[in-house]
C-alpha cells in the first residue's frame, strides 16, 4: 500500500510534490510572521510577546497535527477524531487549511490597540488569505484536495472551540504588595503599563498540563544566604550596563539573547526539519510537540513568577541595604545592560521557554544531537548576530549564561526556568503525541 502511494506521489508535478512535503513548514514560518511580526513592519504582524506568541502558535500546530494525523494516522490526535478523512486526502491541502483557518480567527480575537488596528489586522488576514491561495494553487484540483481542506477546516474548528475561554487576553498585571518589602517584586515604574505585560498568561488554560500551576521550582535563596550572596554579586558584577567585567564574546551573548524567541527558535527548527529530511507528517507532529510543549512550559513559568514574586536583580541591588544580607551591598545607581521586562524574577520565562522548546526538539528524535543556526534580531551588538549549534541542549546553556550577562535574572532564576521546561517537555512527551495502539502506527517516512 504504501509503495503504490509512493509511486502515486512521483506522478505528481514538482510544485505539488513540494506543496504535500513542505506545508507544515511554510505554514510555521507563515504563522510566525503573522503572529510576531511589528505592526509596522513592510509585512506586517500581530507583534505579540513572546509568551503570548507562543501560546497563539500552539493553538495553530496543534490544528495542522490533528488535520495531517487524521488523514495519516498513526499517533493519537492531540482532541478527539475528527470526521473520516480518506487516506488518499491531501496532507499538504489539511495542513494549509488548518493553519489559515486558524491564524484568521486568532488574529481577530486579538484585542484592538493603538498599533494593532483594524486596518493592521485586515493587511495581515489579507496577506495569510493570499498565503493560502498560493498553497492550494500548488496542490492540483480534485478530490484529494477537496477532502485534505474539509479536514483541516474540521481540525480548525476543533481547536478554536477547545480555545475559547481559555484566559487569553484576561485581566492584566501580577499582583503587587501594596508595601513590597525585601525581596518582593514590584514594577520599576509607577505607570499602570509598567504592570500589566502579559500577566494573564499565568492563568491560562493549559494545552497538557493538568494546571497552570503543575510544577514547582525550589524557588528563590534565603536572602541571608551564601547562595544567594554568590549569586547577587556574580550578576551585580556581569550583568551591569557599564563597567562590567564581560567580556566582549560575553557582552554579544547577552544581546543575542534579546531576540525576539519565537522567530529565531522555530526557524531553527525548520532548518533541522530540512536536514533530516522530516515527512509532513513527522512535521505535524514536530511543531506540535515543540509548541505545546514551550506553550505550557510559560504558562507554568508564568503562574510560577506570581507565586513566588521574587525581586530581579536591579531591584536587589539598589535596594541591598534593606536585605538583611551583611555581604551584599548596594548600588543605587545599578542598572542591567537589557531593558527590565515587568514581571518578577523566579523562574526565568526566557530559560521556560528554551528549556522547554529544546527539551521537546530533543524528545521527538530521541537524542540531544543536531546542527542548526540560530540568528538573533535582537538589539545593540546581538543584532543579526549568528550562532552554531551541535545539540539542542546547547541553547539552554547559553541562555542561562546569557540572561545573568545581560543582568536580568539571578543564576538560580535560570536554572530553575530551563529545569521547568525540561519536566514539562518530559511530562508531555510521555503523555501526548505518542504511538497508537501496538501494531496500528504507520511508520511516517512511507508518505
Amino acid at each position: 500500500m504504501a509503495i503504490a502511494l509512493l509511486g502515486a506521489t512521483a506522478l505528481l508535478p514538482v510544485s505539488a510534490l513540494a506543496a504535500e512535503r513542505d506545508a507544515v513548514r511554510v505554514w510555521n514560518a507563515n504563522a510566525v510572521t503573522a503572529l510576531t511580526n511589528a505592526n509596522t513592519a513592510v509585512t506586517p504582524g500581530a507583534q505579540f510577546t513572546p509568551p503570548v506568541a507562543i501560546i497563539h502558535l500552539a493553538i495553530v500546530q496543534g490544528a495542522v497535527y490533528d488535520a495531517v494525523n487524521a488523514i495519516k494516522g498513526g499517533h493519537d490526535p492531540y482532541l478527539d477524531r475528527l470526521v473520516f478523512a480518506p487516506s488518499s486526502a491531501s496532507k499538504g491541502a489539511a495542513a494549509a487549511t488548518a493553519a489559515h483557518h486558524v491564524l484568521i480567527a486568532l488574529i481577530d480575537q486579538a484585542p484592538v490597540t493603538a498599533t494593532l488596528t483594524l486596518d493592521v489586522k485586515a493587511a495581515i488576514k489579507a496577506r495569510l488569505d493570499a498565503e493560502y491561495a498560493s498553497s492550494l494553487a500548488e496542490i492540483p484540483d480534485g478530490l484529494a484536495r477537496a477532502h485534505g481542506v474539509n479536514v483541516g477546516a474540521a481540525a480548525a474548528a476543533a481547536m478554536l472551540a477547545n480555545r475559547a475561554g481559555d484566559g487569553r487576553f484576561g485581566a492584566p498585571g501580577f499582583p503587587v504588595p501594596a508595601e513590597p518589602g525585601p525581596g518582593q517584586w514590584r514594577p520599576l515604574s509607577d505607570l499602570p503599563i509598567a504592570n500589566d505585560r502579559n500577566g494573564w498568561v499565568r492563568n491560562v488554560r493549559p494545552f497538557t498540563l493538568p494546571a497552570p500551576e503543575t510544577f514547582h521550582t525550589s524557588g528563590p535563596s534565603a536572602l541571608t544566604s551564601d547562595q544567594y550572596t554568590t549569586e547577587f554579586n556574580e550578576v551585580k558584577a556581569l550583568g551591569r550596563a557599564t563597567g562590567s567585567t564581560r567580556t566582549e564574546e560575553q557582552t554579544s551573548l547577552a544581546y543575542w539573547s534579546a531576540g525576539h524567541p519565537v522567530p529565531m527558535m522555530f526557524a531553527a527548527l525548520r532548518q533541522v526539519s530540512v536536514s533530516r529530511n522530516l515527512t509532513i507528517s513527522q512535521d505535524a507532529r514536530f511543531f506540535a510537540m515543540t509548541s505545546i510543549t514551550t506553550a505550557d512550559s510559560i504558562i507554568n513559568c508564568w503562574a510560577e513568577k506570581a507565586h513566588w514574586s521574587f525581586w530581579r536583580p536591579v531591584t536587589a541591588i539598589q535596594l541591598a541595604d534593606t536585605d538583611g544580607n551583611p555581604d551584599t551591598t548596594a548600588d543605587p545607581t545599578w542598572t542591567g545592560l537589557l531593558p527590565v521586562p515587568p514581571y518578577a524574577d523566579e523562574p526565568s520565562g526566557a530559560n521556560c521557554f528554551t528549556g522547554g522548546l529544546m527539551n521537546a526538539a530533543k524528545a521527538f528524535f530521541g537524542s540531544d544531537e543536531a546542527e542548526f543556526d540560530m540568528t538573533s534580531p535582537g538589539i545593540g551588538p546581538g543584532t543579526g548576530s549568528t550562532r552554531h549549534y551541535s545539540r539542542f541542549t546547547d541553547v539552554v546553556r547559553d541562555m542561562i549564561e546569557a540572561r545573568i550577562l545581560a543582568g536580568l535574572h539571578f543564576r538560580r532564576a535560570d536554572v530553575n526556568g530551563a529545569i521547568l521546561g525540561r519536566r514539562v517537555a518530559e511530562f508531555v512527551d510521555a503523555n501526548f503525541f505518542n504511538c497508537g495502539p501496538p501494531g496500528q502506527c504507520k511508520k511516517e517516512e512511507l508518505e
